[in-house]
């Protein structure tokens, strides 16, 4: 599968239509789609849960927990928190996940020069 094109070194365009066309391809995809579209789901429902709980709750939203925080003021921060820990899960994900299979798939399309 490393036909490569002699003029720039780089994989000739027959190759990316043979990878993409590929099980471990697909597998690849089909393995990013299943962690980023439920967390995006996830992480959109939550969203708007904040924004109409900030518009329509805003006895609930105002109530004060210590000092001058309140609890908008705690769930925007979740805002943030849950982008992090969104971030790590990913991160965990693809090392475990599509990294190997990436991985592979760069091996057999470059060859094993390196």
């Amino acid at each position: 599968m490393s036909t490569t094109d002699p003029v720039a070194g780089e994989p000739s365009p027959d190759v990316w239509t043979e990878v993409h066309s590929s099980a471990e391809f697909v597998a690849l995809r089909r393995r990013l789609r299943s962690f980023v579209f439920p967390m995006t789901g996830l992480f959109l429902a939550w969203y708007l849960l904040y924004i109409l709980l900030a518009d329509y709750a805003h006895g609930f939203m105002s109530i004060k927990l210590v000092g001058n925080i309140n609890v908008g003021l705690v769930f925007g921060l979740l805002q943030f928190v849950s982008t992090f820990v969104i971030t790590g899960l990913y991160v965990r994900h693809a090392n475990r996940n599509l990294d190997p299979i990436a991985g592979k798939i760069r091996s057999e399309v470059e060859g094993d020069e390196q």
